[in-house]
């Protein structure tokens, strides 16, 4: 049987609701659904460009925890809660993903709660990174 790892962020939303920031499952790594709160001062940027961008160091730090890294996903899901912030947080995770290329989904719907402008989930594999690569085309 695989051994299976929980880690937790500190976010007190985590105790309260019961689950894990990551869980991983053999080479298989789940990342819960991730907002842009900085887990040292607990605030969170009012612009969406910062929240992104700390959403990512958030989802970094935990698939570190785990041995992982972005290299590693294979597949993500993002949620914005303003479609007019749509290209804005999608530049940035091409950046983050340019030549990782995951398969994704993005959605506009609303969030838990309005301050949070952004939501990443990420699903991972460790190794992908390092993985032999088959790149095929359905463009006719």
């Amino acid at each position: 049987m695989s051994k299976i790892i929980k880690v937790k962020s500190g976010n007190r939303l985590e105790d309260i609701s019961s689950y894990s920031r990551l869980v991983a499952v053999g080479d298989w790594i789940f990342v819960s659904n991730t907002a842009g709160r900085n887990p040292e001062t607990r605030e969170i940027p009012e612009d969406v460009t910062a929240q992104t961008e700390q959403v990512f160091a958030n989802i970094e730090a935990a698939l570190s925890a785990v041995g992982s890294g972005l290299g590693d996903v294979v597949s993500a899901r993002v949620f914005i809660q303003t479609p007019a912030d749509t290209p804005a947080v999608m530049e940035i995770f091409g950046n983050r993903f340019r030549g990782v290329d995951p398969a994704l989904t993005v959605t506009c719907p609303p969030l838990g709660s309005t301050v949070y402008k952004v939501e990443i989930e990420v699903t991972a594999f460790r190794g992908a990174a390092h993985a032999e690569t088959e790149r095929l085309s359905t463009a006719r």
